[in-house]
């Protein structure tokens, strides 16, 4: 989701043409083409799919983007590559060179193989981009968890706003692009050599301040190593029970090298049997609240604190979905508690979604309000 106007930082016209049969190739390469063109601060103002063996409409699309469009990426199989390479080589009337790129001063054409390995890379494309237009661009990063798309963006106008008689010139040389998954969010801001230090300064320190509560990094990292080197830093060790996330947290903390030294145990608790046996939470409890509930959640993670192998504990329960647990409690029914040696705190949520997206999403929660007690 980019939230600032293209028309205002374009320096060129760029097409993504994707050719191929979504029945037998893997397009999933499409949007990380997306995200890292825009990444190296070009944008696309034309993105088209065609099915390969609609020859007449890929020879269409490729003379409109010769025509109308400075620089065209060609996303295909490699089964296309030869065809294509003879009329494109026809229709610019040049050659291609190893790296899959043919054009001149005026126009380009890349070709990404859907299927292969890629001899051109992303930093290529940014050199050849880069020298034809003059332009070089930096990049920063704001990461978040739970921020509103309505909060980003007001974050974002906030910002390119600070000095408003400016906001016009900063606006041709910075820009956000927004995106994430579950609610875990990475805002990339990429912004042209030409802006200096002070005023970007203050644009950055503006962004950060109005989205302080949820920032989790100012940096590339993700949430789960964010948290471990907060861990490492303090020497303490964690330990996670789940009710419905299914061993979600635990696995984004095992994936990260070296979590062995902070990480104590995960526990799958999801029968009411396994949460009194296991972590000590009472029957009573389970009787008269119920499993979804946020007694039960501090009980969970106070039972872990209690084990004293640990110094810090995430506990999560809560309905996923597609249907409830057989009481009046809706789906996206959420209690994520984090316990220390000092206290339990415990946090509710109703989220949306499908039962994907609802443990995702609460797997990221956990995490950061993990992160958020550390910090």
């Amino acid at each position: 989701m980019n939230l600032v106007d293209k028309a205002d930082l374009k320096v060129a016209n760029n097409c993504l043409l994707i050719f191929g049969n979504k029945k037998l190739h893997n397009f999933e390469g499409a949007n990380e083409i997306v995200a890292s063109f825009s990444g190296i601060g070009y944008y696309f103002d034309k993105i088209a799919f065609i099915a390969y063996d609609k020859s007449d409409e890929i020879v269409r699309a490729v003379k409109d983007g010769k025509e109308n469009y400075e620089n065209i990426v060609i996303y295909c199989p490699a089964i296309m590559e030869k065809t294509l390479k003879n009329f494109l080589t026809n229709l610019y009337n040049a050659k291609f060179n190893e790296l899959s790129v043919i054009g001149s001063e005026k126009d380009n054409a890349f070709i990404l193989f859907s299927d292969k390995e890629n001899r051109l890379r992303f930093d290529d494309i940014k050199q050849i981009l880069d020298a034809k237009y003059g332009v070089k661009y930096e990049k920063a990063y704001v990461k978040t968890i739970g921020a509103s798309a309505k909060e980003i963006n007001s974050a974002i106008n906030k910002a390119i706003n600070t000095e408003p008689s400016k906001a016009e010139k900063l606006r041709k040389l910075i820009d956000f692009n927004v995106s994430g998954n579950y609610g875990d969010c990475l805002i990339e801001i990429v912004y042209s050599e030409e802006i200096s230090k002070s005023a970007f300064d203050k644009v950055f320190r503006s962004l950060v301040s109005s989205l302080d509560e949820y920032v989790y990094c100012i940096e590339d990292y993700t949430l789960a190593e964010r948290l471990y080197q907060l861990l490492k830093l303090r020497r303490m060790k964690i330990s996670v029970a789940e009710s419905f996330t299914g061993g979600g947290i635990g696995k984004k903390l095992v994936e990260i090298p070296g979590i062995s030294e902070v990480y104590f145990e995960g526990l799958n608790t999801y029968s009411n049997e396994a949460k009194m046996q296991r972590l000590g939470v009472r029957n009573m409890t389970l009787h008269q609240f119920g499993a979804v509930s946020r007694q039960t959640a501090g009980e969970m993670a106070e039972g872990l604190i209690k084990s004293g192998n640990c110094d810090i504990s995430i506990a999560t329960t809560g309905i996923a979905g597609p249907k409830s647990d057989n009481t009046s409690k809706p789906v996206g029914l959420v209690y994520i508690a984090v316990g220390t040696r000092k206290d339990v705190s415990v946090f509710k949520y109703n989220l949306k979604g499908d039962r994907n997206t609802i443990t995702n999403t609460a797997v990221n929660l956990a995490l950061f309000h993990a992160f958020k007690t550390l910090k």
